[in-house]
């Protein structure tokens, strides 16, 4: 079942823009920002309906990854493994709901029998959930989407990706390391992908004090399915 918010609209709504740019817009005449204070209200809509579509989901996994990996490409294959292994062990597997990576671990939820959660965003261009989506919410605004995310999620699994995996990744650590969440198993797939980034982080940031050793300590990087799951099936276990 797929559902959507629909809100009321504003009249102030431009073509080719975004609610979130439009929330964040500062400049223009004064009367623009006399609609701010009615956004609110459509703000409050989304976070009220995603909490009820999602209260009872249960032990879940949130899984990201670029939208731009095609189907023939070995992480997609890893993102259906990643799907099917975390639906086997029990979890939901929630997703961006968008193509390539996410497509892929939405989709080996589905064909292992799980559910498969999918958490769209208003964008520019012409976005849609795929196809392997049972549940799915469209969001007009990231940080209610990215709420739900941290929220409803046991774990982060993030598979190769782009610019918007990094800022899911290292907005799940900022608020691990400021403890504004129970910190979680973090797990990054594809060894290949990311030694760059860990191995910048330990020489640069780590090595001039502007991380700690714990901070890097939050992620497990590996190739190996099974290790990932493990790793989520003992942080569920552990809050048993």
């Amino acid at each position: 079942m797929r559902s959507s918010f629909n809100g009321p609209r504003i009249s102030e709504r431009r073509p080719g823009t975004t609610a979130d740019e439009r929330l964040l817009e500062s400049r223009g005449p004064a009367g623009w920002h006399h609609t701010d204070a009615w956004r609110v209200m459509k703000i409050q809509a989304e976070f009220i309906e995603a909490f009820d579509e999602l209260a009872e989901l249960g032990p879940a996994i949130s899984v990201f990854g670029s939208a731009r990996t095609p189907a023939d490409h070995p992480h997609y294959e890893l993102g259906i493994r990643v799907g099917e292994a975390l639906t086997e062990a029990g979890f939901t597997v929630i997703t961006g709901g968008g193509p390539g990576a996410m497509e892929a671990a939405n989709r080996g939820a589905r064909e292992a029998g799980g559910q498969s959660i999918g958490l769209g965003i208003e964008l520019p261009w012409e976005a849609r959930l795929n196809e392997y989506v049972d549940v799915g919410l469209n969001f007009r605004y990231f940080f209610v989407r990215k709420t739900m995310f941290v929220k409803y999620s046991q774990g982060y699994v993030v598979l190769p990706g782009g610019v918007g995996t990094l800022d899911e990744l290292f907005e799940a650590l900022t608020l691990a390391q400021t403890q504004k969440i129970t910190s979680f198993p973090v797990v990054l797939m594809g060894v290949s992908a990311w030694q760059g980034l860990i191995d910048w982080m330990r020489e640069s940031m780590l090595a001039d004090g502007r991380i700690n050793q714990s901070d890097l300590d939050r992620i497990v990087l590996t190739d190996d399915v099974d290790e990932m799951v493990s790793l989520m099936v003992a942080a569920r276990d552990s809050e048993d």
